[in-house]
């Protein structure tokens, strides 16, 4: 039940943001009576305490695209080695697993023995 309370909320709040409404308690609860919705009365006080002084737009954004950079800039520093530096970090790799799979054999018992 609490978690439909705070899709709600949720919703909207985006409401409000989409119309650039400020969110306050009593506007939550002015869209989710004209929903019929009902919730918790503490859902949408919480609600407007934590998105006091935030832009939900902003934060919609800036979730997306730092989300999306992370991978980008992943795969930038993975492909930045040159020819001759990339096979000595694989084999460096290749090393740590071998001494890691060993470790295991070296307490006598394996996981499916």
């Amino acid at each position: 039940m609490a978690q439909n309370d705070e899709l709600a909320c949720v919703y909207a709040a985006l409401i409000l943001a989409d119309d650039s409404v400020t969110v306050t308690s009593e506007k939550l609860s002015t869209i989710l009576k004209a929903a019929g919705v009902s919730v918790e009365p503490y859902w949408p006080g919480l609600f407007a305490k934590a998105l006091e002084g935030v832009n939900v737009k902003d934060l919609i954004t800036k979730v997306g695209s730092s989300a999306g950079a992370a991978p980008a800039a992943g795969g930038g520093a993975a492909a930045a080695p040159a020819g001759g530096d990339a096979p000595a970090a694989e084999d460096k790799k290749e090393e740590k697993k071998e001494e890691s799979e060993e470790s295991d054999d070296d307490m006598g018992f394996g996981l499916f023995d």
